[in-house]
């Protein structure tokens, strides 16, 4: 009966509003009752999910992306949903309004969402004092909390490294990982910094300022396999702890009658794409750092799919959208009966 108040009731009237002001009422209400809403979605994962990731034991390898819980408003209502860690970000060195409005689309039929957000970020001063006062109340979550990092748009790509290593200095003692962020496709030049000479001097400045934290690099989905296979052997060597694959896709694996705005794809429909890459994600990792899968997972089908390839988690954004909080207590209580 649980699952069927997010379809059934809740998704309508959030529908009816434009997708960010939805997003941002989520999010309030969710600030306001994370108790209230993880009676009623959530739960603990069930017993034998647990996993060792990162130096830290997850209870549960379903983590939550990056993008949904941008500036940590709602960091105590995850861990109530059953997730066994969660992604906060991106977070950008200087407080930034990415792109004008509107900037987020939906495609309900395809169960997908269209993204040119920019990085919109309270910036990593004001989260991190978000998440410093989050922990003297003593209302830190005991799961693991990662953080996404990413430069401001106006900083030059030769200046991006100082960009990561400032967010790096500021929220690392707050973080269990760091996640560099060089594969969003709505920041100009961003996903250049992939290639390798700004991509070693980015790992290498934010390692510096990690303060001992792991640092993984997030990879866009649209790199063709040997490329993205280079990319990882080149996040290795640049010191990174992890894969993060993948990020949304600036292609269109979906036909609309009125045609597609531009911006970064996620949902249903990249699942396909993003199994592929991150199958040669980890490929090339072979087994020398952890790879964690996303993109399209919105049913437990397809969790369990990229966990028997080998990734070491997954983690949800999209699917949450459509098929409500509950969705991570289903993607449990499926791995669990396999387990």
């Amino acid at each position: 009966m649980r699952d069927l108040a997010w379809p059934a009731l809740l998704r309508p009237i959030l529908f009816r509003l434009d997708p960010e002001r939805a997003h941002h009422a989520t999010l309030a209400l969710a600030r306001r009752c994370p108790r209230l809403l993880g009676a009623l979605a959530g739960g603990r994962p069930p017993a034998g999910l647990a996993r060792p990731l990162l130096g830290r034991t997850i209870p549960s390898p379903i983590g939550l992306a990056a993008g949904l819980d941008k500036d940590a408003l709602a960091l105590p209502l995850w861990e109530r949903l059953g997730l066994g860690f969660v992604e906060v970000g991106t977070v950008t060195p200087r407080p930034q309004p990415g792109n004008p409005r509107p900037r987020v689309h939906r495609l309900p039929a395809e169960r997908a969402l269209i993204n040119r957000m920019g990085f919109p970020s309270d910036g990593a001063e004001a989260v991190g004092a978000r998440l410093e006062a989050l922990r003297a109340a003593g209302r830190w979550p005991t799961i693991p909390v990662a953080l996404n990092l990413g430069k401001n748009k106006d900083t030059p790509a030769e200046e991006a490294h100082v960009d990561y290593a400032r967010v790096a200095a500021r929220l690392a003692p707050l973080a269990d990982w760091l996640v560099v962020n060089v594969s969003s496709p709505n920041t100009p030049g961003l996903r250049a910094l992939q290639a390798r000479e700004p991509l070693l001097r980015i790992l290498e400045a934010t390692r510096g300022a990690a303060a001992g934290r792991p640092v993984l690099l997030k990879l866009a989905p649209d790199l063709e396999p040997e490329a993205l296979a280079e990319a990882v052997d080149l996040a290795i060597e640049g010191g990174a702890a992890g894969i993060v694959a993948t990020n949304t896709t600036i292609t269109r694996p979906v036909a609309h009658p009125d045609g597609l705005p531009e911006g970064g794809l996620s949902g249903a429909p990249l699942f396909p794409l993003a199994r592929a890459r991150i199958a040669a994600a980890l490929a090339a990792a072979a087994g020398r750092v952890p790879v964690i899968g996303v993109g399209g997972v919105d049913r437990p089908e397809r969790a369990a799919d990229l966990l028997a390839m080998g990734c070491a988690a997954v983690q949800v954004y999209t699917g949450l959208i459509y098929e409500g909080p509950g969705l991570v207590r289903r993607l449990n209580a499926h791995l669990a009966r396999r387990a």
